[in-house]
């Protein structure tokens, strides 16, 4: 396990701080009895509102419980123009900032930060990673959880890790031998999400907004969209876009490279933000075998009670 850098980060592999179990444990829960849950688990600070501001919108709008796990305060990313730029804890510091007036703009009941260091989460100890994420998940007790996908977007390492082990906590957060280290009970997710981008939508957004690039190791890696045929579930975020953008706007040390995105008219704006696509890995309810608008389908309504051990027709993993 790597040094710890502060008391977020520093776990040991016989269970967390007394401190982290108090904070998982002062998290609003809210009206847990009548709300439905989202969870999305994201590497930095922004990832809330450019990835999915739109669905977390509109999710919360219907009363959804929504909650954000963010792995790193984002400390080595943007800090305004970069001139005169402090030290990477005051980064984190004003982008933690960030991130909570975004989620709050977004309706967002409680954002958890995992206090991961930025650009080093592929290097974390995987084990205490998916441990602390297997905390959340059984504190928040969601239904549905959301991701990025296997690809990292454009190959960002952090976003590439926080898929693989938001993956392997969903399943830990269900075996009761498996991950216990809060003393929270064993949660089974009904169905698991990656946010994918069609290749319409790469170009539209790099367009407007610029050319992703990740460069690891001497390589250059690039958006990797997903085929039209590969999108499970489509959401019309139409309504949101306003929203999402205003929690965009909070992120003020990157407005420098979001620029160009103020400058979009209204129409080019909800063309950006009004649909989201899903790739949905595993669903554990009969949501039908056709294209989903919902994350929710097979949730909500009579069918909500067809899980997957009665289903005729079990869904594969995909």
């Amino acid at each position: 396990m790597p040094a710890a850098r502060d008391g977020r980060n520093s776990r040991e592999a016989s269970g967390p701080t007394p401190q982290y179990v108090e904070a998982l444990h002062a998290l609003p829960l809210m009206s847990r009895s009548q709300a439905q849950r989202l969870m999305a688990v994201l590497a930095h600070p922004d990832d809330e509102s450019l990835a999915i501001g739109g669905a977390l919108a509109r999710y919360a709008a219907e009363g959804v419980e929504i909650h954000v796990v963010t792995a790193t305060r984002g400390e080595r990313g943007r800090y305004f123009s970069n001139e005169n730029r402090p030290s990477d804890a005051e980064v984190g510091r004003v982008r933690e900032g960030e991130l909570r007036a975004a989620a709050r703009e977004l309706g967002v009941s409680d954002v958890t930060l995992l206090g991961y260091h930025d650009g080093e989460l592929a290097q974390a100890d995987s084990l205490e990673a998916i441990a602390r994420i297997v905390d959340a998940l059984r504190h928040a007790r969601p239904e549905v959880v959301v991701t990025f996908d296997p690809f990292g977007a454009y190959g960002h390492p952090d976003h590439v890790a926080i898929c693989q082990l938001t993956t392997a906590a969903v399943t830990a957060a269900a075996d009761a031998e498996l991950g216990a280290t809060s003393g929270l009970a064993a949660h089974r997710v009904s169905k698991l999400y990656y946010f994918v981008s069609t290749p319409a939508k790469w170009a539209a957004y790099q367009a407007a907004f610029k050319t992703l690039v990740s460069r690891v190791g001497g390589e250059e890696r690039l958006a990797v969209p997903w085929p039209e045929w590969s999108v499970t579930t489509r959401v019309d975020t139409r309504e949101h876009w306003q929203t999402a953008w205003r929690a965009v706007r909070r992120h003020q040390t990157q407005l420098a490279v979001y620029r160009q995105l103020g400058e979009l008219t209204p129409e080019h704006h909800e063309a950006l933000w009004g649909t989201q696509t899903f790739y949905r890995v595993f669903s554990l309810v009969d949501a039908g075998r056709g294209l989903e608008t919902d994350l929710f389908a097979g949730l909500r309504g009579p069918r909500s009670a067809t899980h997957l051990e009665t289903s005729h027709e079990p869904e594969a993993l995909r």
